[in-house]
């Protein structure tokens, strides 16, 4: 009986401890898609096993999205957080880093916040469909040497090479390098006709939700800001961790999103990717500026000018992801959306 008591008394005390209510999936957008005219083809059942003729003609489901979601037994926050990631990834960005350290979903999670990780169109579990038949085009394969010096800017042109001992980082670099092998095992395919499907679904994830907060890493932001757009209503805040685009402020009346605020984060290294400081960023502080105008709360946070510099375009893997998560919480605290 002592034993239950000291037990008890060590899992109440202990603050890394979260009680969980559940743990699920759903899917959400996707449509009936039917295939005609396409070859019959010969499909194995197993190594081995018999050879069965298959007709790929028919009907099948595209365009639909996954969503993950952990739901806490006593939420501190009454608005889940939504976690969209980029190009080319799917929500492993945010579960667990290269190195093994916790992700930004236990962060938090551990915070208060009910969690719901997506797998964008396309993506992951999303499922693929046939291109040219359902999808206009072929993917994108993303490599080694395109995230490492250009996308992630873990090190300077040149600096890439297939064997890990001749990679050359950054100086002051704050990703975990040695992980780099691992953290490509996450690279998936991407097409760059599906942003209509994309955004469809994240805007179908909100509308079933009460409210949210929605928080977007680099292709994901354009889609976040947007979707606020779309429901002033539901979302609670949008935070973009380095987008890598955003909606033309022209095109749409600001002041809608006067109760939703904004938060963006960047990190180090802008300089060494010349498409981001000449086109993506100039972008999104266009977008960023107009919200101010609107009278919107927008704050615009720029690691290195506060002394935390070697961060990455992967700030959620990088060896100080907390550090940079909590500031993330500070600021949804400041806005009441986190105690």
């Amino acid at each position: 009986m002592s034993q239950n008591r000291s037990t008890d008394a060590a899992v109440d005390l202990n603050p890394s401890t979260i009680a969980v209510r559940e743990i699920g999936s759903f899917h959400v957008g996707g449509k009936m898609h039917t295939l005609s005219r396409m070859a019959q083809r010969d499909r194995p059942s197993t190594p081995g096993g018999p050879v069965y003729s298959s007709d790929p003609n028919g009907e099948i489901v595209a365009g639909q999205m996954y969503v993950q979601y952990v739901r806490l037994a006593s939420p501190q926050s009454p608005h889940p957080l939504l976690c969209w990631h980029g190009g080319g990834m799917t929500g492993a960005t945010w579960e667990t880093t290269p190195d093994g350290r916790q992700g930004w979903q236990m962060f938090f999670l551990r915070a208060g916040f009910d969690v719901y990780v997506s797998d964008a169109v396309e993506r992951g579990r999303s499922s693929w469909a046939p291109f040219p038949a359902v999808y206009a085009d072929a993917p994108y394969f993303r490599t080694g040497r395109e995230a490492w010096e250009d996308v992630f800017r873990f090190g300077p042109p040149g600096s890439w090479h297939a064997d890990p001992a001749l990679r050359r980082a950054h100086e002051g670099m704050r990703f975990p390098v040695p992980y780099m092998d691992a953290f490509m095992k996450q690279f998936v395919p991407r097409w760059a006709t599906n942003n209509a499907l994309t955004q469809e679904a994240y805007d179908a994830l909100i509308a079933r939700l009460d409210s949210s907060v929605v928080m977007t890493h680099s292709q994901g932001g354009n889609f976040g800001l947007t979707a606020a757009l779309h429901a002033p209503d539901r979302v609670k805040a949008v935070v973009s961790i380095e987008p890598s685009g955003s909606p033309d402020p022209r095109a749409f009346d600001l002041a809608s999103l006067r109760g939703v605020p904004h938060l963006f984060v960047w990190g180090d290294f802008l300089d060494h990717r010349p498409s981001l400081r000449l086109h993506s960023l100039p972008l999104v502080r266009a977008w960023s500026d107009a919200l101010t105008a609107a009278g919107v709360d927008v704050e615009w946070i720029d690691l290195p000018s506060r002394g935390i510099k070697g961060n990455s375009h992967a700030l959620m893997c990088d060896d100080n992801s907390d550090e940079i998560a909590g500031l993330v919480l500070d600021w949804l605290k400041r806005h009441d959306l986190a105690t």
